[in-house]
């Protein structure tokens, strides 16, 4: 009688292969519709940009430059929401199912705080700081009123964030990400409707564009809020219970918030401050500028979305105490960010020019844009790699190296160089485009031997 074959048990190896691949399978199927919701962020503002230059090179310009603090506002408001996600990937990974949904209150709760109060503030003192910058003087009065419309958006802003991380946490990225779609489609509608001024209403120009804006973030916080809702496992997960106080879970979800909150605010800070220089230069070079941020903005979705699978993987792992699961996600997904940064490299640097007349035709703003985000490109390899550490830093519970790195390298380092370059050394928007570059490079090789160095060591 024969006897069975004995069964060979897999190797360590092809055991850390089958975890590998766990781990990518993972990544794809979480970040694909995490992606799409982020670029969906930069869809909504590159319609507005779209639609408002094809109108006016000059309105274009106001646009960008209340967009700026605006965008400051809103980077900070995802990076103090950033615990949600957190938070309740953690909770999954502990086992606590049932509790992600106190996650969910405190970070609703919260988030209506911070968009109540970061309208009143941007409103009273964004339009005197607009004038008190230098900018010349028809820019800077545009502008303010163009702010003013943005800032009535922030509200539903800051409400759809927290319910959208709380569905990403969950591994429900696609609701989220279908939402802010149809949100685009909200917003593209009223831009055609309201910039140029269509069915016999008035052109509004940039204010339209904010106008359409506000709309589209109130329809999105409607809607993802209506969908969780409306979801057969809401009560089972604690939406509708009040949860008991949990002093220390409310400390620790706004600790990652804070530290991520402070952090955005210094990268976007840095980054809208060149708008500002681009201001010094003049009216086009604020549109030229305008052009390279949003396609690197858009380009930036993408890690983004990485960054937010990342948290997910790595808050599990680390709630699990599982130290190699930790280390694992964070070398699959920078692998994988790295070769997304090579690959869009390829593709932005030989079509700047194509890129740039998608927004404008104006010569003089092609002959500053063009040659910009060609060089700018040289940045995406190392800006994704920068904000997918960050994020892996954070869901490990290291909330404030990242924050330093970001204050060395886009404060310190390239504010001033972006000055130096653009106007002294007059190289004009190629100057701040080249000190985005080196900053973006000194970010992701620090935060890079950050993650580095704890994977050495123990949980």
């Amino acid at each position: 009688m024969d006897r069975p074959a004995a069964q060979t048990a897999p190797s360590p190896a092809d055991v850390r292969a089958q975890l590998v691949r766990r781990d990518l399978a993972q990544l794809l199927k979480l970040s694909g519709p995490v992606v799409l919701a982020r670029l969906g962020i930069m869809v909504m503002g590159l319609s507005d940009a779209i639609v408002v230059g094809r109108y006016s090179a000059t309105q274009l310009g106001y646009h960008a430059l209340a967009w700026a603090p605006t965008s400051v506002v809103v980077t900070m408001c995802v990076g103090l929401l950033t615990g949600v996600q957190v938070m309740t990937a953690r909770a999954i990974g502990e086992g606590r199912r049932a509790e992600t949904g106190a996650v969910l209150r405190r970070g609703l709760a919260y988030s209506l705080w911070i968009g109540l109060v970061s309208t009143l503030l941007l409103a009273l003192g964004g339009p005197p700081f607009l004038h008190a910058i230098g900018l010349q003087p028809d820019l800077a009065d545009g502008a303010a009123r163009v702010l003013l419309v943005f800032c009535l958006s922030l509200p539903g802003y800051a409400i759809s964030v927290a319910a959208s991380f709380w569905l990403e946490g969950l591994s429900k990225p696609g609701p989220a990400a279908w939402a802010m779609w149809a949100a685009n489609a909200v917003n593209l509608g009223l831009d055609l409707l309201l910039v140029p001024g269509t069915f016999g209403l008035p052109a509004l120009g940039a204010m339209g564009g904010a106008w359409a804006t506000t709309g589209a973030r109130t329809f999105l916080a409607v809607a993802t809020l209506a969908y969780i809702a409306l979801m057969p496992e809401a009560r089972a997960l604690g939406v509708f219970t009040k949860p008991e106080r949990n002093r220390a879970a409310e400390a620790e979800q706004r600790r990652i918030g804070f530290g991520a909150g402070v952090s955005n605010f210094f990268e976007v800070a840095s980054f809208s401050s060149m708008n500002v220089i681009a201001g010094w230069i003049g009216g086009l070079a604020v549109a030229a500028w305008a052009i390279v941020l949003n396609v690197a903005a858009i380009v930036f979705m993408v890690p983004l979305g990485l960054a937010t699978a990342t948290a997910v993987l790595v808050g599990r792992a680390y709630g699990a105490r599982d130290e190699a699961g930790v280390n694992r996600a964070g070398a699959v997904t920078f692998s994988v960010t790295a070769v997304f940064g090579v690959l869009v490299t390829a593709f932005v640097w030989p079509n700047a020019e194509l890129l740039s007349r998608g927004y404008t035709e104006n010569a003089q703003t092609l002959a500053m844009a063009v040659p910009a985000l060609a060089l700018a490109s040289l940045m995406f390899l190392p800006d994704a790699l920068q904000v997918v550490a960050a994020m892996a830093l954070r869901a490990r519970g290291d909330v404030w190296l990242p924050t330093g790195t970001h204050l060395t390298s886009y404060i310190v380092v390239m504010a001033p160089l972006a000055w130096w370059l653009a106007i002294p050394m007059h190289m004009g928007v190629q100057g701040i485009a080249l000190a985005v570059v080196i900053a973006s490079f000194l970010s992701g090789v620090l935060l890079l031997g950050r993650f580095w160095m704890l994977s050495r060591r123990s949980l």
